[in-house]
């Protein structure tokens, strides 16, 4: 049965490649998008499965304490962990691979929280445009494997992992990229006590803690619906940390961070720090994502505070401490101990992306080797 989908889904993108424009209008007769207005030629649109809003977006989410989700969700499952101005919110996988996206608000930020699962982009915006606060629905469709939003105003399309309007009225626009990480639901514990997790009460009934794309995080796989060139610095599905500076980007392939734990760098004239310790399991391994395997949790922070240019060790492969100071530091980028204890370093830009998808839309990025 799945050899059978797999076949028809095949079948499918190659008639939608090989027909015109007008023919996708005519399949999609229900869409207000303005198709005349556009950066991309309509073929490179094709369906994912899922018709539009077929993966229901988040519109009202509900938030419950850590402790009371701690009843539902594993200590090594992985969260988006967004904090604003002091307020944290958890976002897990195990929710966000089913809807892919949540329209909320923190800090009095509305902000759009993005998963991708084909290219593992986990991406927030901010969604104020010009003063006004836009919503964003799945449209069903794909560019090079990656997920097409769109704006439940004008019906416009969005490529998730650049955040630019590509089709319709709002094309040329681009939203505003939040920092964020993925980490353990126990990272989240402990570094954000009284922050709060999305509710699996959304509405929609969804076999919340499965992963519906068994196996897929394996560096062998091809991605799915990817219609472009592979990139050969880098094997398709292998898991990169990219940094994004002065809209330029670097990538640091996991089979190098994973073995490091800890990377000095510079980039685009600033000096940064890689980590990638213990913490997350894969949200695209086993059924279950409590068993996956064990992914890490990685972040990207700048090595100058106050008067410190600090250069980072790693102990016992999971304990970070600063050469200067020896003080020591966890994954979100907080001083836990000695003398820079409370000190916060300031968070980059970063995300873990399947490298296919990451050098698809950036092919300018520098790849780091050792």
């Amino acid at each position: 049965m799945k050899a059978f989908v797999f076949l028809l889904t095949i079948l499918v993108i190659k008639l939608f490649t090989q027909e015109t424009p007008e023919h996708i209008l005519r399949v999609y007769p229900n869409w207000i998008t303005n198709f005349d207005k556009r950066t991309v030629e309509l073929t490179e649109l094709i369906p994912g499965g899922p018709p539009k809003d077929g993966i229901p977006a988040i519109i009202n989410p509900k938030f419950e304490s850590i402790e009371n989700a701690g009843d539902w969700i594993a200590e090594r499952e992985p969260v988006i962990a967004l904090e604003i101005n002091g307020e944290a919110k958890a976002y897990p996988l195990q929710i966000l691979i089913f809807h892919e996206i949540v329209n909320d608000e923190i800090a009095d930020v509305n902000v759009l929280i993005t998963f991708c699962p084909l290219c593992y982009s986990a991406i927030i915006f901010d969604r104020k445009i010009s003063g006004e606060i836009y919503r964003f629905g799945v449209s069903g469709l794909l560019r090079y494997s990656d997920m097409i939003m769109y704006d439940q105003k004008t019906e416009s399309f969005w490529e998730q992992f650049t955040g630019d309007a590509i089709v319709g009225e709002m094309t040329g626009t681009s939203l505003s990229k939040i920092p964020s990480q993925i980490i353990s639901f126990e990272q989240f514990r402990k570094i954000y006590p009284d922050g709060i997790v999305l509710s699996k009460n959304t509405g929609f009934n969804r076999p919340y803690g499965k992963n519906p794309y068994i196996g897929y995080d394996d560096v062998s796989k091809t991605p799915f619906a990817f219609l472009g060139e592979f990139d050969e610095r880098l094997r398709p599905n292998e898991k990169v940390i990219a940094v994004k500076i002065n809209n330029n980007y670097k990538a640091y392939p996991y089979e190098i961070t994973w073995s490091l734990r800890v990377i000095n760098d510079s980039f685009e004239g600033e000096d940064i720090v890689v980590f990638h310790v213990n913490g997350a399991a894969s949200s695209l391994d086993h059924r279950e994502i409590s068993s996956s395997k064990e992914m890490g949790s990685t972040g990207v922070f700048s090595r100058i505070i106050d008067d410190y240019h600090l250069n980072f060790r790693i102990e016992d492969r999971k304990r970070i401490f600063d050469n200067q100071t020896n003080s020591e530091w966890d994954i979100s980028g907080r001083a836990i101990s000695g003398k820079l204890q409370g000190k916060i370093l300031r968070r980059l830009f970063h995300g873990d992306y399947f490298s296919f998808a990451l050098l698809a839309f950036r092919p300018d990025t520098e790849i780091y080797t050792k």
